[in-house]
């Protein structure tokens, strides 16, 4: 990881703990995804909260994704208030890095009073276990 990334991941990291720390678990994940707006403002880093972008498929629009946060235009942040991270919330972060082309992506879990963290990169696709090769699939028989 690139020491720029690594030092945002931190400060991102650093500002969720403040964020846990004072509010408790046991609220929705949109008030923490808003305290946590307001810490990283207070930290003087630009966000873009709720910022759509737009999805093509063969050049027609087919819809939106809408990232929770957007640090600095380097880091996808999605609050989560969750028992464990599972491959759905890994798969969305993908799709986040993916439409954004951004590399870099933090799940923050606040269910619990110690903050649960999962940074995930453009190139886990393998370790989720998401595939774009259907050509060895064993449904073929449609």
């Amino acid at each position: 990881m690139h020491s720029a990334h690594a030092n945002l991941s931190k400060l991102v990291i650093g500002a969720a703990m403040d964020v846990l720390n004072t509010l408790k678990p046991g609220l929705d994940e949109k008030l923490y995804e808003r305290a946590l707006v307001i810490e990283l403002k207070n930290r003087g880093l630009a966000i873009d909260q709720q910022k759509s972008f737009e999805v093509h498929y063969k050049e027609e629009l087919i819809g939106t994704l809408v990232p929770d946060l957007i640090v600095k235009d380097n880091l996808v942040v999605d609050a989560k208030v969750v028992s464990a991270f599972n491959e759905s919330h890994l798969a969305q972060m993908l799709g986040y890095l993916n439409i954004t082309g951004i590399e870099t992506g933090l799940l923050l879990n606040f269910k619990f009073s110690k903050l649960g963290i999962k940074r995930v990169t453009a190139f886990q696709e393998e370790e989720v276990g998401l595939t774009t090769d259907v050509t060895d699939s064993p449904d073929d028989d449609y």
